[in-house]
């Protein structure tokens, strides 16, 4: 007789999540417990149709892990918050960061005493949504002095209270937007979103809270992806949308403050990387050991277990970095330059991890009946969003030369 077969390590093969307190590993294990049951089982069909399943986020706000850090919880938890929820669902891991590390962050941030009372509590608990407006049609990675949306700001007449335009909630001076965004995650169902703009005035850029729902505001599905198809991604359009001063964040002055916001940002979409690359470790070894061919099964041939091992290097190792960033953040020194280098260098590492995965599944790895084909397509808009690999290598390559290869 032979008895059970002995317990396999997992992809954290060099305990990073030991460096926990205790709590944090509770609160961790909290998470998979949701994630295994409320998730795991309905992600492959919210995959395939297209769909954001709405009905989950009062249960994903029972677990009270919006913006860790705010919350007292240490940098390499509340990375390894988002690494756990990519392993199992790439779409939901960026619904969370947008909304969290984006738009509640931001009112953490930028938000007056007024906004921070009206929005915060309602964004943190996942009553009302929020996305990240920046990306536009025709300007990505040199969105910050490409910026074509526009902001003007309309005086309010005397004796009104409010600016010559009619409708402007508030009191007060009136903004006026036109422009268009694109890409922009959580927008075709978010209650509000975080607009950047250039003001005509003097050209700096500004960030206003608009309501999703206002006159003049038009946002469309962006169809037929092929990566992250859960998370609903948004063409927006704004024709003379009129937001009140009450609304423009005032802690916003300049492009500078919009990389603040994605530096963090940045760290977390790294962090997906990492998740990523332990749930194609997690899938691949779980078909090899499984699955026969030539009467013995394919985690037995040489070939099959130098493949995974090299998955499990590479995790290993951008584990260690983010690891390591953690603790730069814990000490304020997570600078862009440092953040860019795991971005970049997690990005090629997931790459190189999620292809071999898809590989040892062979013509499984490219059905979504499997998930390692849903890995390995999701790994692909890892790659490019906050900051491509390119544009971060170069951010690297400035930091080390001190000389900029960018235009």
């Amino acid at each position: 007789m032979t008895g059970p077969a002995p317990e396999l390590p997992t992809a954290d093969f060099f305990g990073y999540e030991s460096q926990l307190s205790r709590p944090e590993q509770a609160k961790l294990a909290e998470l998979r417990d949701f994630l295994a049951a409320e998730i795991a089982p309905y992600a492959g069909d919210w995959w395939n149709k297209a769909e954001f399943p709405a009905h989950i986020l009062p249960k994903l706000a029972v677990l009270e892990l919006s913006t860790p850090a705010q919350r007292g919880y240490s940098h390499l938890f509340a990375g390894l918050v988002i690494a756990e929820m990519t392993r199992v669902d790439t779409s939901i891991a960026t619904f969370f960061l947008v909304h969290h590390d984006l738009f509640v962050e931001s009112l953490y941030s930028f938000g007056s005493a007024e906004q921070k009372e009206r929005f915060l509590a309602a964004a943190s608990e996942l009553r009302i949504t929020g996305a990240f407006a920046l990306t536009e049609p025709q300007h990505g990675s040199d969105v910050a002095g490409g910026m074509e949306t526009r902001a003007r700001r309309v005086p309010a007449q005397p004796g009104t209270g409010a600016g010559t335009l009619e409708g402007a909630a508030g009191g007060g001076d009136t903004w006026v937007l036109n422009g268009a965004k694109r890409w922009i995650g959580n927008g075709t169902f978010c209650d509000y979103m975080l607009v950047w703009a250039r003001d005509e005035a003097d050209g700096a850029v500004r960030g206003f809270i608009v309501d999703a729902t206002l006159p003049g505001v038009s946002r469309t599905r962006i169809e037929n992806k092929i990566a992250l198809r859960t998370v609903q991604n948004a063409d927006i359009v704004f024709r003379d949308v009129q937001v009140a001063e009450a609304d423009r964040f005032a802690g916003i002055n300049s492009f500078e403050d919009t990389k603040e916001l994605l530096r963090g940002s940045r760290i977390m979409v790294a962090w997906q990387a990492v998740g990523q690359q332990l749930a194609a470790f997690d899938e691949a070894r779980q078909y090899a050991v499984d699955r026969h061919q030539f009467g013995r099964p394919l985690a037995q041939f040489q070939l099959i277990q130098q493949q995974l091992v090299t998955m499990l290097g590479n995790a290993v190792a951008s584990m260690a970095m983010m690891a390591g960033l953690a603790r730069l953040q814990d000490d304020g020194a997570a600078d862009m330059a440092r953040v860019a280098l795991a971005k970049s260098y997690l990005s090629a590492r997931m790459r190189e991890t999620v292809a071999m995965g898809r590989s040892i599944l062979g013509g499984n790895g490219i059905v979504t009946d499997y998930r390692m084909a849903r890995i390995f397509s999701d790994a692909e808009a890892i790659y490019t969003y906050e900051g491509s690999f390119e544009i971060n290598t170069l951010i690297v390559g400035r930091a080390v030369t001190g000389m900029s290869a960018i235009a």
